[in-house]
């Protein structure tokens, strides 16, 4: 199945938006999967396509990062091996999600996320100027498993999961929590794709599509970041605040409307061999 030129442009457009917003705070799957959705794609489907553009986005922003020398791969590599395992038991979940019960679970989520960022208030802005200690590092790493779960099982609003356990927990601060954060989310983002690959028919080219707009968007914003700094993370995280308070009472009335319909108002054109 493969978009139409205007759908792809859609979803270069919206994955631009949503790989920045990504990278700077989080949230970005909130415009991403319901686009798909809407697009036509059932949720698993929309679920797992999705992984797609996150990890060009991430590969994108690591990149970024790494030119404007910010990288730590021995700290990356060991918080991404503590996500993995958790990453794969939350996809195995997530590819069961079927019909109504996967917009039930979305509504759900994206209440639960604002929740989260209204008591939370977002990431805190002061820096710790030495590295974790041996508690902080232990308790990060324990915290990842979770973190994983969460972006195998769904993704959205992970953004907002793993900023307070980089940031408060471990103490880092907002430059280098975003930049372990890209590097995490892209190791298991690899897991989760390849279990939802197997179980779903992801939409390889809708996919292609999004990842073009989320590598733009997450280069940008990992520039953004480190040219930036904290306050510009800091402004972003409570604007994308405003949007998370408003959109579960937005979001959960299209997904209703989707599934009043037979069919979908826009569905992607199935090739002759499929």
């Amino acid at each position: 199945m493969s978009p139409d030129l205007w759908q792809a442009g859609l979803l270069i457009v919206v994955g631009v938006i949503a790989g920045f917003l990504n990278v700077l705070a989080g949230g970005g799957s909130l415009l991403t999967v319901p686009v798909m959705v809407f697009l036509g794609m059932p949720g698993p489907v929309a679920n797992g396509t999705n992984r797609i553009a996150i990890l060009a986005q991430n590969l994108s922003a690591i990149t970024a990062f790494f030119k404007k020398g910010f990288s730590d791969f021995k700290l990356s590599l060991s918080l991404s091996a503590c996500a993995v395992p958790g990453a794969v038991v939350g996809a195995l979940l997530g590819v069961q999600l079927q019909g109504i019960w996967f917009n039930r679970i979305l509504a759900l989520i994206m209440i639960g996320v604002m929740l989260i960022m209204y008591f939370d208030k977002g990431a805190s802005t002061g820096s710790q100027s030495g590295e974790p200690s041996r508690a902080q590092l232990i308790r990060g790493h324990i915290m990842m498993v979770g973190v994983g779960f969460w972006g195998g099982f769904i993704q959205i609003g992970v953004g907002f999961i793993i900023m307070p356990v980089l940031n408060r927990v471990m103490g880092l601060d907002l430059v280098r929590t975003n930049m372990h954060k890209v590097f995490i989310i892209a190791v298991y983002t690899i897991a989760a794709l390849a279990i939802f690959a197997s179980q779903v028919p992801v939409m390889w080219a809708a996919g292609a599509a999004l990842a073009v707009g989320t590598s733009i968007g997450g280069y940008i914003g990992a520039h953004f970041s480190v040219k930036k700094g904290e306050k510009l993370i800091s402004r972003v995280l409570n604007i994308v605040l405003i949007i998370f308070i408003l959109s579960p009472w937005v979001v959960p009335v299209i997904n209703e409307m989707l599934l009043s319909q037979k069919k979908s108002t826009l569905s992607f054109k199935q090739s002759p061999d499929e």
